[in-house]
């Protein structure tokens, strides 16, 4: 197949990219700065010759977006807002004009537009949708509103021949340098990996490999459309969750943090402490109803394969020096 991925430069575009074209179809990347063969250039937001590759092209995977992992200010949140509605917007027209219109278009969303809240998980049935919790931050709301608008922009989208999937994911779990478990895996190794503002809060997840074969099934199953979710069966609490990352690790011990001292410690890392705070309860109903295998379920798995994998990648690096080294 020849699979488009507008904004594939990133972590989960970096993850979809190696496995697919490992299973042998044809990947085209469209990105601001072309670097490799097969990336085209686009600017998220116009129409130019990167439309040709849309036309005649089987899935079109659409992962544009500004970074999550900013201070949340109002500019960042509207050019959040505004990166991934105009490039939405845009895939959708390129979609409409083709000739030979792919057969669907899975459009990443994120989990972060269902409700904080510790009672229940919120699936695609009965989840509810964020906005209006009592005792959260203001701005939280907005984060739900740019996911809302994200999926309205491809919902509204006039391609009555492709079927459109909307990816509401997680946070995708890859031993790859500068992803959400790396930045983990190093306050763990650090010993900072304790429970923050308690660590009641809810982290769901989904394992690389399970996002890969997600994708796959939802490529493959023709009767699927809509939103769903993309996140491991069994979230767990925020504590429960670096204890067992420290576990894996070999790391006995995390230091807790206040919520004053996790506003610090995202202030430094040029982050926002919603991706720390807010109780993402979020399991994939849809998938899991239709058949949808997680080969990791559970998070102390996950974790230790993730490990091992971090493990193999430094002990590969180490091996290419000496290698290096002694051939100098």
């Amino acid at each position: 197949m020849k699979i488009v991925i507008p904004g594939g430069t990133g972590q989960v575009g970096t993850i979809l990219n190696r496995a697919l074209s490992a299973a042998g179809h044809e990947v085209v990347v469209l990105t601001r700065r072309p670097a490799h063969e097969r990336e085209v250039e686009w600017d998220g937001r116009t129409w130019g010759p990167w439309a040709e590759e849309i036309d005649g092209s089987d899935v079109v995977i659409n992962l544009a977006g500004r970074s999550v992992s900013c201070r949340y200010t109002p500019a960042n949140l509207r050019d959040m807002m505004d990166s991934r509605v105009h490039s939405t917007e845009v895939v959708g027209e390129a979609i409409a004009a083709a000739d030979r219109p792919p057969g669907v278009w899975l459009q990443m969303s994120t989990a972060t537009v269902y409700a904080h809240r510790f009672d229940a998980p919120n699936d695609e049935a009965t989840g509810v949708i964020g906005g209006s919790e009592p005792d959260v931050p203001d701005y939280w709301s907005y984060s739900v509103e740019i996911a809302r608008a994200w999926e309205r922009a491809q919902e509204v989208a006039d391609t009555p021949h492709t079927r459109k999937v909307a990816l509401r994911s997680a946070m995708v779990m890859s031993p790859d340098r500068g992803g959400v478990f790396d930045v983990l895996l190093r306050l763990a190794r650090l010993g900072l990996g304790g429970p923050v503002a308690g660590g009641g809060q809810y982290v769901s997840w989904i394992h690389d490999r399970d996002f890969v074969r997600a994708v796959e099934f939802l490529i493959e199953r023709d009767d699927l459309r809509g939103p769903v979710n993309l996140a491991a069966p069994r979230p767990l609490p925020q504590r429960a969750f670096m204890r067992d990352l420290r576990s894996a690790w070999g790391v006995p011990v995390g230091l807790p943090a206040t919520r004053a001292m996790a506003e610090l410690g995202a202030f430094a890392l040029r982050t926002d402490t919603e991706l720390l705070l807010k109780s993402r309860r979020v399991v994939s109903g849809r998938l899991l109803a239709e058949g949808f295998d997680f080969a990791y379920a559970d998070w102390p798995e996950a974790a230790g394969d993730l490990v091992r994998r971090r493990r193999g990648d430094r002990g590969r690096a180490g091996a290419e020096g000496a290698l290096v080294s002694g051939s100098s």
